[in-house]
Parts: structure tokens; sequence; C-alpha cells
């Protein structure tokens, strides 16, 4: 989608934890992405499109794809590496763009096929880069990512933790790098992700409709102003998308000199240890968030504010809401404190059964006793 269609970042009226949110991914896009949940028209798409704006260009390696990063040759692909043993490789500098995976997407869109079109012509064997290679090094949008395909959410979350995409498919095997910010939005109300698919993403974040009339106001005029005339709008915005852009590129060149002190790491292993979280992944999420935290206020020392910041990225993932304590199995025979024997089950208990109560023999009736 063009910038001038999309609503700057700086205009969103409220929503300030989502906002951060998307700013800590862009900052550190090894926290994993974030999870926006919340009710219809609440602007959660209007926000993700609208960062695309703030994030900074890049180098990439000439026809390349996959968009290799120049500076780290271990993440080149297969062909970048066959290239660069002839001698340097040209770099060019390239927007960060947005790319979308609609939720009707096939897993060959998705992860990559067979280009039908070359075989057919020319007889070759030839790859076609699906959703993932475009994704790399840009941000991926999934919106209704509850309504998506959970083998499909599968394959996009295992891709963004390890980095690379692996095809191995129609005899063809081939990995590339996908290194991507991952954002999904969703409303609950059409439905609930796996607990397992829930864990895969960094933050959640919990978007509610303002309650605010100044806000709900400032929300219908900003509507009409940028109905009649976007470009005046996008004017408007300039020095504040100019500085929040400037503070977040400083942050992110930040970002490697900011430190984590031994007693910090402590506290972020007794919270989540007290919290009864399962496996690790939820200590690395809550120091890379602290960072990116530290980094976003100017900061090179993360403090306790910072991880107290970064929890409240996670208050509402199941990550971190207190699992239940198994319950003891009571022993055969036993019985709850506190509570009368009652005699039938004395004599149960003693293995005895218990008496039945007499019953009163039926009486006659009269004409009975006549005949």
């Amino acid at each position: 989608m063009p910038f001038e269609l999309t609503l700057p970042f700086s205009a969103i009226v409220g929503q300030e934890q989502m906002k951060k949110a998307l700013l800590l991914n862009a900052v550190d896009p090894a926290i994993g992405g974030v999870l926006i949940r919340g009710d219809r028209g609440t602007a959660k798409s209007s926000a993700v499109r609208a960062l695309a704006r703030l994030l900074p260009d890049y180098e990439a390696v000439d026809r390349c794809p996959y968009r290799c990063d120049p500076a780290i040759p271990s993440r080149y692909c297969d062909d970048c590496r066959r290239r660069a043993s002839a001698g340097r490789l040209p770099a060019v500098r390239l927007p960060m763009r947005i790319v979308e995976l609609p939720i009707n997407a096939s897993e060959d869109r998705l992860v990559g096929s067979i280009d039908i079109e070359a075989a057919v012509r020319a007889g070759t064997r030839r790859f076609q880069p699906g959703v993932l290679a475009e994704a790399n090094r840009n941000l991926l949008y999934v919106d209704e990512v509850n309504l998506l395909d959970d083998h499909l959410v599968d394959v996009l979350l295992d891709a963004a933790a390890m980095g690379i995409n692996v095809v191995e498919r129609e005899g063809m095997s081939l990995v590339h790098p996908a290194h991507f910010i991952l954002v999904g939005t969703m409303n609950p109300e059409e439905g609930e992700l796996r607990p397992q698919l829930l864990d895969r993403f960094g933050l959640c974040v919990e978007v509610t409709t303002p309650t605010d009339i100044e806000q709900r106001l400032r929300v219908m005029e900003l509507e009409r102003e940028f109905i009649d005339n976007p470009q005046a709008v996008q004017r408007v915005y300039v020095p504040e998308e100019t500085a929040l852009r400037g503070r977040l590129q400083s942050a992110t060149t930040r970002l490697d000199r900011v430190q984590v002190s031994d007693a910090i790491r402590a506290l972020i292993a007794r919270l989540c240890l007290d919290g009864s979280v399962a496996g690790h992944r939820a200590d690395l999420v809550v120091a890379r968030t602290a960072r990116a935290v530290c980094a976003l206020r100017g900061a090179a020392l993360v403090e306790l504010s910072d991880v107290l910041e970064a929890l409240a990225r996670r208050s509402s993932w199941p990550r971190f809401r207190r699992r239940r304590p198994p319950k003891r199995r009571k022993p055969p025979g036993a019985m709850p404190p506190n509570r009368k024997v009652l005699p039938a089950e004395s004599r149960m208990k003693a293995g005895r059964r218990p008496r039945r109560a007499s019953r009163p023999a039926p009486r006659r009736s009269t004409s009975s006793r006549i005949r």
C-alpha cells in the first residue's frame, strides 16, 4: 500500500500499548513479533501499515531475490555464496516494506514452490520464492491470524524462530534466510489461537475501544480530514514522524551497547519462576524486551522499570499465567476432613453391607379378608 494512503503513525489516537509494542519489535526483531488482540475498528491494521514509514532503509545484495545482507556473509543464500566466491557482491539500498499474508494462502505460496512456467517452457527446474522469501528483512503482517490454517501458522512461526526457510519438495532441497518482523492481529470474538501458537509470539497486547469522549471526537475529525486531503494530514505530522524515526534509528544503533546486570537477570529469572512459566523462552523474551525498552529511552543499563514495562507487555500472555497445581489423588477409602461418618458408610468401610431399612408389610384390603 502506498504511504500516501496510510495514516501517519504519530496520528493514531491513543492505543499507546500497541504502538509501544510495535516500536520495540522494530528496535529488536529478535523479540519474536507481536500479537495484537482487540475489538474491531481499533486501528490495529492502520498502526501496522504506518510502522513501515518509520523503519529505516537497508543495504541488500543487488539482484538477490532474498535481499541478503552484504555485511553478514553467514546469512547468505546459496546463490549469494556462489557469487561471493568470485569477489565482492554489489549492494543496493532498499526501503523496508510490508508483506501481507492472506488468510486463504496455500502452503506453496507461503514457503515457495517450483516455477511451473519455467518447467513447461524451458524444461528446467527452478524455485519460485514464496511469501517467506519476500518477507526477509521486511515486515510480515498477518491479519486475522486466528483464521489462518494451523499448519500454515506452524510453518510461519518456525521460520520466524529459526530465521531460515527450509524447502524440501518435488526433489528440490533449498534453504534461504527468513528474518522478518512478525505482526499478527486478531479479534478474539472470531476464535482463539492454540496455546502452542500463542506461545511463539514474543509480545501480546490487548487493544480496547477508547471510552474517552475527546479521543473519540478526535478520531472522527482525523478521519474526515484524511479523506478530504490525505497529503495535508501527512504534512502536518512530518515533524513528529521525523523525530520518531530518528529516535527509532538511534535506539537500534544503541541496542548492542545496552548492558544487563547479573542482578537484573536474576530478577527476570525469579519473576518467571514465580509465575510458574513453562520453558526458558519467557526469560529470554523478557530480557530482550527490557533491553529494547532501555535503548528506546536512551539509556545504556537496564533498570527495574524496564523489566516491569517488559512484563506489562505480557500481562495477558498465557505463558505468564500461573499454572494450576496438579490435583492430589486421594487414597481409596479416604474421607474428607471434618466430615461426619454415617453408620452405613462405617459398615461399608469395615467390609460389611449396610443394613436395609425394614419395610412395613403391606396392609390387606377389607375385600380380601371377606373372601
